[in-house]
């Protein structure tokens, strides 16, 4: 990711929905050094938020809904929710929930894509989304895996403007030239049952050490260490309860 703080149309916050938020909470913790914050309130519903350095890196929470399933969600930040929601409408996405308020700290709502991919929008009021990006143990990527490529093509640009740097292989998602993630094609090594979805990456400063600590705490390789083109070195994990995340080299981003 080339910006290092939120920006207007860009991934501004991550959280994980799951089947164990307990068992989660200590996972993180060891893999990244998060440290969970819960917030108090009954009416939070259990929402934690989970710290590096004191700072907002991401959030863990229980499934609130029947049938949600245990993932990673992305959240991108917008000036108006209401409207990017009818945006999202207009262009053959569909609106999941909300848009909300959240207490003081904003307006949200979940939403989809025409093939089904799920992810957020925030308009930010007392809470911005993260405050770290790119450095060890904090999101520095974002990626849409999909079935349809050429429909996202047309609808991610037409909701949020980004620009695209395309090639046969792999597509990055940017804003104004500044890439923040990328698009990857589901082919027949993900099973019918998979649906569309995006991925979080998250920075680290060995990727093999940080899958041998995530194995050894519970995790699955979904993808072995390799590197890519211009020394970015990733791989992609599954945690505990299924969620699945990628990790990278900081220092390599874009």
């Amino acid at each position: 990711m080339k910006n290092d703080q939120v920006v207007t149309g860009g991934p501004c916050w991550v959280e994980l929905g799951t089947s164990d938020p307990a068992a989660a909470k200590v996972f993180y913790e060891e893999l990244f050094g998060w440290r969970p914050e819960t917030d108090p309130r009954p009416e939070a519903g259990g929402y934690t938020m989970l710290l590096l350095g004191g700072s907002p890196v991401a959030a863990v929470t229980p499934r609130y809904a029947a049938g949600q399933p245990t993932a990673w969600a992305v959240s991108f930040a917008v000036t108006d929710a209401d409207a990017t929601a009818d945006a999202v409408t207009k262009a053959g996405g569909q609106v999941v929930v909300g848009p909300l308020d959240v207490f003081d700290a904003g307006r949200f709502a979940v939403v989809a894509d025409p093939a089904g991919a799920v992810f957020a929008l925030w308009q930010p009021r007392a809470f911005g989304g993260a405050a770290v990006f790119n450095k060890p143990g904090s999101l520095g990527w974002v990626e849409l895996l999909t079935r349809d490529v050429p429909g996202a093509c047309h609808f991610y640009p037409q909701v949020f403007g980004w620009s695209m740097a395309a090639s046969e292989w792999y597509t990055q998602w940017g804003i104004d030239g500044a890439d923040f993630g990328g698009m990857m094609r589901m082919d027949q090594h993900f099973p019918d049952s998979v649906p569309a979805h995006w991925r979080p990456y998250f920075a680290v400063t060995s990727v093999d050490a940080t899958v041998q600590r995530a194995t050894r705490l519970g995790a699955e390789t979904l993808l072995a260490p390799m590197d890519l083109a211009g020394g970015r070195r990733i791989a992609v994990l599954s945690d505990p309860q299924g969620a699945s995340f990628g990790v990278y080299l900081a220092g390599s981003e874009g």
